[in-house]
């Protein structure tokens, strides 16, 4: 499904449609100098980032540096986690206003930050891409929780090129599998023409979609001669969860000197210095 944003809130509809599809996609979110700015930033980011690094280098947790949030995935495709403190522009996206009414719907009237990342693919780097279905959380996806798993991330993500068309390594998801508790058998997950009932996301650039933690999903082939794509992903909490270890990852200067108070609001008060009483 694909909605104009044309009012500030989700609409009845939509919020019927990501709670019983569990996804939903905006159409024309983002104005198009405001990807090409995004775009622009990226490509600075994941130049700072590589620099120095080696063909194949994986992401190394705890932190020591930035470089140990970046993967090289082959001579233009990175990934790049913990996007916040890379470009300012990529901070504003965290309370981006238009955002906030959908965050506050879908997730909670006062959201915590989880996680950020941006990706880079070049068609080239994932001609043989490995069987990559899954549900985001820690702990393995929450499945202790056992049975259906309840929205505990609100996952977002901003195109920053054309996926209109299928296999450019679009997101892929099986609608309504968030309300499943049953996983997804190994032998429709190893199927990489997709099984019956998998969704490819076609979209333009400066689509916004919102996912459930739970929804299986995964990344399509690249038809040959197909594009690249290029993505940014922000995940939010509730404000009662852990915070993520991937704030650990944000220096004392970001969390102490460049947040507003609203941005301050969307991250656990122990991570200032001094601590914050909340």
């Amino acid at each position: 499904m694909t909605a104009s944003i044309a009012s500030a809130a989700p609409s009845a509809t939509q919020r019927f449609h990501f709670d019983t599809q569990g996804y939903l996609v905006v159409e024309d979110f983002l104005a198009p100098d405001h990807v090409q700015r995004l775009r622009s930033a990226l490509a600075g980011a994941i130049e700072r980032r590589r620099r120095d690094l080696p063909a194949g280098w994986k992401a190394v947790w705890p932190p020591r540096n930035r470089h140990d949030l970046t993967q090289v995935h082959g001579a233009k495709s990175t990934r790049i986690l913990n996007i916040l403190e890379d470009d300012p522009l990529f901070l504003e996206l965290l309370t981006w206003p238009a955002l906030v009414p959908f965050v506050h719907a879908f997730c909670n009237p006062q959201p915590h930050y989880h996680a950020s990342d941006a990706i880079v693919e070049d068609a080239a780097d994932f001609a043989h891409r490995a069987d990559g279905w899954h549900i985001d959380g820690s702990d393995n996806g929450y499945r202790n929780l056992g049975g259906a798993i309840p929205l505990l991330q609100l996952k977002v993500g901003y195109y920053l090129t054309d996926m209109t068309e299928p296999f450019r390594g679009n997101l892929t998801l099986v609608p309504g599998s968030h309300l499943s508790r049953a996983e997804l058998g190994l032998e429709d997950r190893r199927r990489r023409e997709f099984f019956p009932g998998a969704k490819q996301i076609c979209a333009p650039a400066g689509s916004l979609i919102l996912f459930h933690n739970a929804i299986w999903h995964t990344a399509s082939p690249y038809a040959d001669g197909a594009p690249g794509r290029q993505m940014l992903y922000y995940a939010y909490e509730h404000p009662w969860m852990m915070a993520s270890t991937a704030h650990w990852g944000y220096s004392k200067a970001f969390y102490n000197d460049r947040l507003t108070p609203e941005q301050r609001g969307y991250f656990h008060g122990f991570v200032f210095d001094p601590p914050e009483l909340r």
